[in-house]
């Protein structure tokens, strides 16, 4: 009889063939405590205990990481839209800065043209006559 196939029985002290039929071995053939596969060392309560702990920390893994990806993902989300609000702020000051400096230039350029006489005003008596 193969290892693999072996149950090993410490409470007589005998090797049975395996129950295939079921995962874990009835506790009529041995009790789990009792009970080794294949080889010796093997005891089925640890390895039933050790695949929980493997499975759960598999588990935990796997909702930390999705939690986590999700909440970069806001975060990111709520970063970009503070930067393109930032960036909107910027671009409206710039245009208010932008229309400011337009209107002093026009305010210069009409007072220039006033004391030279090209500026079209009807309530200044040396306003150029054209002729017609």
């Amino acid at each position: 009889v193969s290892s693999a196939q072996c149950l090993w029985c410490y409470t007589n002290n005998t090797c049975i063939d395996y129950p295939v039929r079921s995962i874990l071995p009835p506790s009529s053939l041995c009790s789990l405590s009792n009970a080794r596969w294949g080889v010796c060392w093997i005891n089925f309560e640890d390895v039933i205990i050790a695949m929980a702990v493997v499975a759960g920390l598999i588990l935990v893994t796997i909702t930390v990481c999705c939690c986590y990806c999700c909440y970069c993902r806001k975060r990111s989300r709520s970063r970009l839209e503070e930067e393109e609000e930032q960036l909107a702020r910027k671009r409206e000051e710039r245009r208010l800065q932008s229309l400011q400096r337009k209107h002093e230039r026009k305010l210069k350029h009409d007072e220039i043209r006033k004391k030279y006489g090209l500026l079209q005003d009807s309530d200044n008596p040396y306003s150029r006559f054209e002729n017609e």
